[in-house]
């Protein structure tokens, strides 16, 4: 294993179902889009140079979605990275329409997600999707006809594991009783802990759990804060630190730091190496 050129490996692995082994440092590609991830990013270039890169650097897993852009992500994807090399895990979600920009409303309606499905597989360039996650569960349709689609998508081969995307453990529970839940992904960070008894049942049952926005940081990277003052011990930046306690919380964290420069990209990497003692961990724990 080499860390030197690859540093995203010394953050360790967790496995997806009892299958699918993945580096636990992924890269989230929502902003790889325009603003209010809508529309195409301003440097398009620079976008397939972060996700070259970001595979270089070890990341085996990339998270996407068919609403980011809409249809923009995917195929950036696509352009970068195909044909793909042997392990990259690509994850994509439907669930969710895009009216505009910074707008996200639930669809559910099975042939809705029969059809995203099928146009990821198209816009992805796949035979079958690794991880396809309900991007969100639409409280107008029963939650076992959205789950229910997956799961036969699954049987056709269409998709190999499913995933949520915003739920509650009585959302996980329920669905759990149709077909194998292999991973979740909420919001969570060091600042915003709210999802953290899905985080335990996760931990758990061997569920990934994969936090969005991973990176806040809040009133704790103020000046004279606990993250800043760790942060100038260990000689780093607040969010490389708050991505490094993120790591240490849970083995089966999975955390998918987005960015469209490369520059940061390296630097996010960065923190895979970083080790926090017991009494740092601690102290950034009890903070909030």
């Amino acid at each position: 294993m080499n860390t030197e050129s690859r540093p995203a490996l010394t953050a360790g692995a967790v496995t997806l179902g009892n299958d699918l082994t993945v580096t636990r440092l992924g890269f989230g590609s929502m902003q790889l889009t325009g603003p209010g991830v809508w529309g195409d990013p301003s440097d398009p270039d620079e976008a397939v140079r972060v996700l070259r890169r970001a595979v270089d650097l070890g990341i085996d897993f990339i998270d996407t979605a068919d609403s980011y852009g809409p249809a923009v992500a995917e195929p950036l994807i696509k352009k970068a990275l195909h044909p793909y090399p042997e392990g990259l895990v690509i994850a994509t979600k439907a669930g969710l329409t895009r009216p505009g920009p910074d707008q996200w409303l639930p669809v559910g309606r099975p042939g809705y997600l029969r059809q995203q499905a099928e146009m990821s597989l198209r816009h992805l360039g796949l035979d079958c999707i690794d991880l396809f996650q309900l991007h969100r569960i639409d409280p107008e349709v029963p939650l076992e006809d959205q789950i229910g689609t997956l799961k036969e998508l699954q049987e056709e081969g269409k998709i190999r594991h499913i995933g949520l995307s915003e739920v509650s453990v009585g959302d996980v529970e329920a669905a759990s009783a149709i077909v194998e839940i292999v991973s979740v992904q909420n919001l969570f960070n060091l600042a915003d802990r709210t999802a953290e008894p899905l985080l335990d049942y996760a931990t758990a049952h061997g569920i990934a759990f994969i936090p969005w926005f991973p990176l806040a940081t809040g009133r704790l990277a103020q000046k004279g804060g606990p993250l800043a003052v760790l942060a100038e011990r260990h000689g780093t930046a607040p969010s490389r630190l708050a991505l490094a306690w993120l790591l240490e919380r849970s083995p089966v964290m999975l955390p998918i730091p987005g960015t469209s420069s490369v520059a940061h990209l390296e630097e996010n990497v960065s923190a895979a190496g970083i080790e926090l003692s017991g009494s740092e961990f601690a102290a950034l724990s009890e903070a909030v």
